[in-house]
């Protein structure tokens, strides 16, 4: 009996290999950019349940979830990466680890509740004009001179929190933009975003297993909301892959690199959007 009615082994072996090439490209976004391996995994992902059939109702519930599980050890290699090289604020993360966290829980809560759907259009209204700020702009932009201090940063921080846990993403994505449009060096910004995936994803994934715990039309090897499956097939491609990331963002002008990444983003999130309204 297969695991997935109606998918042959061949198939899944197809998908299979899929996954572990998404694990390797979500490394190297998430070590070379900052913006964390959720960006990558989570349409994707979406894409894979879709034609494996598993229900519209918890298909991007279990996305988001699985995400943030293999964002926990990315993290933790893009950060001791990044932190070799000197580039990551640690007094940033001091000040801003509290109200992320807060903004983490008020996320999970929210990511439990709203429609799947909903979730896809929140992904997808955030991922797509960050993609085109990261393909078209780039780090020389500057809206401030600085980071705002006191209520602001935090109220940041705790923004940064929330959006991240509801679109499965470890904090890059957003928190990268917000850096660097405050005077924040780009290399500094990937190095302390890095950080923002531990603060993220290890409560975001909790939340996303206890959750899903009762939910039914899980995939099968699911743990909650999180499958087991895509995690072990990605997490250890894509915690191999991010410092190699790392290491070329130290090492190599990643403008083109940005814009292909940016035209992937757009093409696959845009699909799942389509989806999701249609």
């Amino acid at each position: 009996m297969d695991a997935f009615p109606g998918i042959s082994h061949s198939d899944l072996g197809v998908f299979a290999l899929g996954l572990l090439i998404t694990g390797v490209l979500s490394g190297l976004a998430a070590g070379m950019l900052g913006v964390g391996g959720g960006i990558v995994i989570v349409p994707i992902l979406y894409h894979v349940l879709t034609l494996l059939g598993v229900d519209e109702s918890v298909r991007m519930q279990v996305a988001v979830a699985t995400s943030l599980a293999t964002i926990v050890p990315t993290s933790i290699s893009s950060i001791r990466a990044h932190d070799a090289k000197g580039a990551v604020d640690w007094q940033l993360l001091k000040r801003w680890a509290a109200p992320m966290f807060v903004g983490v829980v008020i996320g999970s809560a929210l990511t439990g509740i709203i429609a799947s759907r909903v979730l896809a259009i929140v992904f997808a209204s955030v991922a797509l004009p960050i993609a085109l700020y990261l393909g078209l702009v780039g780090e020389h932009r500057r809206l401030a001179d600085h980071l705002p201090q006191g209520a602001g940063g935090a109220g940041i921080a705790a923004v940064i929190g929330g959006i991240s846990t509801m679109m499965g993403i470890g904090g890059g994505v957003v928190g990268v933009p917000v850096m660097t449009l405050c005077g924040v060096r780009m290399h500094r910004a990937v190095g302390t975003a890095s950080a923002f995936g531990i603060i993220i994803s290890v409560p975001g994934a909790i939340a996303g297993v206890l959750s899903g715990w009762h939910a039914h039309l899980l995939p099968p090897y699911s743990f909650g909301y999180a499958n087991l499956l895509g995690f072990f097939l990605m997490a250890p491609a894509s915690f191999a892959a991010a410092p190699a990331g790392a290491a070329l963002a130290h090492m190599t002008d990643v403008k083109r690199l940005r814009l292909i990444f940016a035209a992937f983003v757009i093409i696959t999130t845009g699909r799942m959007l389509w989806d999701a309204v249609s």
